[in-house]
């Protein structure tokens, strides 16, 4: 008895197990007629223009894989047209800013100079015009003291931009004045180096073997947006004496001060200050001979502006 009842439920087993599988079972897909289609509508690989022989294809091309290269197609889009074929029509092409050419006058110092015994008045300014990297520059500083021009040096130069803060240039210069003139051939850097210091260096040749040295360094100290006190070094050396400039050998002179300038507008600004000068070595010689001081205090007052 129990032996068929434990029949009966193996075949019941069996028998929903099969009926189970035969339904999962995906019903045949029926088959397609490959003679309608055409075959010839689809090109050949050595027909679309792209060379399939360097790619793996299944084990049938043993050769290493290449990457696709070549001349581009006849009919490939210019990468530097613009789109749809649409253009400035009339209006003149964009210019980025490194193509513009813009200039600036820079007069930082127009003072009156005033000493124990003396007043006189001097200019210092600086001019340029060009474009990013390349533009021209003008120079000019000098002293007037008793209705004459007592010494000037004017320098024109190109300057090329050799990094983000720096500027080479290039030129000559011109020293002029009471005493006789001088010519010479300059080359420099002029930038703005770590800590917003603003350094003026230049090297100079002239006729008869003269060469010269000048430094100046300024830096801008912001006490408010508009109250800014200025320090100022500048020095001069020379490779030889000039007897008739009454300059001598080495380190000529010196001028250390400080300016403190109130800016009514970034474009304008009165300033007053004090400055200290001397000479050295025969140059300091030069000024004793002729009965002046070599070292010097002196009061300044001006404007600085630029546009």
């Amino acid at each position: 008895m129990k032996s068929s009842r434990m029949n009966w439920i193996v075949g019941a087993v069996l028998t929903l197990g099969l009926s189970c599988a035969s339904a999962e079972e995906p019903a045949p897909m029926p088959e397609m007629d490959h003679s309608r289609m055409d075959h010839g509508s689809v090109p050949a690989a050595s027909e679309s223009g792209h060379d399939m022989s360097g790619t793996d294809q299944g084990g049938m091309s043993p050769g290493p894989p290449r990457m696709q290269g070549g001349s581009a197609p006849p009919d490939a889009r210019d990468p530097n047209a613009y789109s749809d074929g649409y253009d400035f029509g009339p209006m003149p092409r964009a210019h980025m800013d490194h193509e513009h050419s813009f200039g600036t006058l820079l007069v930082d110092r127009f003072e009156t100079v005033s000493t124990r015994d003396n007043s006189s008045a001097a200019y210092d300014l600086q001019a340029w015009y060009g474009r990013t990297y390349d533009r021209a520059v003008l120079k000019a500083e000098g002293e007037r003291d008793g209705g004459e021009l007592q010494h000037a040096r004017t320098e024109l130069l190109w300057g090329h931009a050799a990094a983000a803060y720096w500027d080479t240039q290039l030129g000559v210069r011109y020293d002029g004045g009471a005493e006789p003139s001088r010519r010479w051939l300059a080359f420099g850097v002029q930038g703005l180096a770590p800590y917003w210091f603003e350094l003026d260096a230049a090297a100079y040749v002239g006729v008869q073997g003269r060469t010269a040295l000048r430094f100046a360094a300024e830096y801008e100290l912001l006490l408010t947006q508009k109250l800014i006190l200025q320090p100022r070094l500048e020095a001069n050396a020379y490779g030889k004496r000039d007897a008739e400039r009454r300059l001598g050998a080495g380190l000529s002179d010196l001028a250390a001060g400080v300016r403190l300038r109130y800016e009514i507008r970034r474009e304008f600004a009165p300033y007053v200050g004090i400055e200290r000068t001397g000479k050295f070595g025969t140059t300091a010689d030069d000024a004793r001979a002729a009965g002046e001081d070599t070292h010097d205090t002196r009061l300044v007052a001006g404007l600085r502006f630029w546009f």
